[in-house]
């Protein structure tokens, strides 16, 4: 089905081209039309649809917002193109180029920069170093991250409430800042930014730093064996707060990659929801892993090791 539809897709494409040459060649420069009010009121109606269901997924961070904003930006650049293109010669040519440059065009390129954006929060994404792993060791680190948690401060409202000196309040904030952790706003108040770390390639660490980052996802994993042995035991007890499920598929590299990609966008989508816990939500540990099974696993190894 979906070679179809992209053979379909590529056939119309190039059935276009001549058909637009054409178009080109015979359409008269001139034309007279009874339906010119309906068809613009009708468009500024539609556009104006679009916008307002943009505006109402959006707020609610809906995996349709962004096929709703991608096509409201297509509309409004439509828009500014015919605005444009049918009052050129008149002097009504200025206000559409004006319209065009100050309003459509910087509005359809928000959209389409804020769509996926919107979906995930714009959280930031940073791979991890062995830099990263040392600074959230540190006493300091998680002293000075759990007065930002409760709200953004100076410097030296950080060293009050926690009772770090004004050097090690600086120091580790410049740490985080660095791992793009933390920011720094009007008057100085610091806060911290929700950022999605990323598992770094090993291949690419030596020495110590390999090590460490090593047993940084080593003591992750048990923490997590440890996790999923209390919630097991604990599984009937949760009700409709518990989901879960398994899959088998065979995957490329590439494939896989881009399936951690588009889960990673679906979890910080749904993690923007709301910002802070209500009568009606619940924390919830969210986890999802990938791993070859016990057969392929050790098919492979055994292909590799007769090789």
């Amino acid at each position: 089905m979906r070679r179809a539809l992209l053979l379909l897709l590529a056939l119309c494409a190039a059935a276009l081209l001549p058909w637009t040459a054409y178009l080109g060649h015979t359409l008269p420069a001139t034309h007279q039309s009874d339906g010119w009010r309906a068809a613009w009121v009708g468009f500024d109606l539609g556009l104006l649809v679009l916008l307002g269901c943009a505006t109402w997924l959006g707020t609610r961070r809906h995996p349709l917002a962004g096929g709703v904003m991608t096509a409201t930006a297509a509309l409004l650049l439509c828009d500014a193109w015919f605005d444009i293109t049918l009052d050129w010669g008149s002097s009504a040519v200025w206000a559409s180029i004006a319209c065009a440059a100050l309003v459509e065009v910087p509005l359809a390129a928000l959209l389409l920069r804020s769509s996926r954006q919107l979906l995930s929060g714009g959280m930031a994404r940073h791979v991890l170093t062995a830099d990263d792993v040392r600074l959230g060791r540190e006493t300091d680190t998680s002293t000075v991250l759990a007065v930002l948690a409760e709200a953004p401060a100076p410097a030296a409202t950080i060293a009050a409430r926690s009772g770090l000196s004004a050097g090690q309040v600086n120091a580790t904030l410049q740490a985080l800042l660095r791992g793009r952790q933390v920011r720094r706003g009007r008057a100085g108040r610091w806060s911290t930014v929700p950022v999605s770390l990323e598992r770094p390639a090993l291949a690419s660490l030596s020495g110590a730093d390999r090590s460490a980052v090593e047993a940084f996802y080593a003591g992750k994993l048990q923490q997590e064996l440890r996790l999923f042995e209390w919630a097991a035991a604990r599984h009937t007890a949760f009700d409709v707060w518990a989901k879960g499920s398994r899959a088998g598929m065979w995957l490329t590299e590439r494939e896989l990659r881009r399936f951690d990609r588009e889960y990673l966008g679906l979890v910080l989508r749904y993690s923007m929801l709301h910002a802070k816990p209500t009568a009606d939500t619940r924390e919830l540990a969210v986890r999802w892993y990938a791993f070859p099974t016990r057969e392929e696993h050790e098919r492979t190894v055994g292909a590799a090791g007769a090789s």
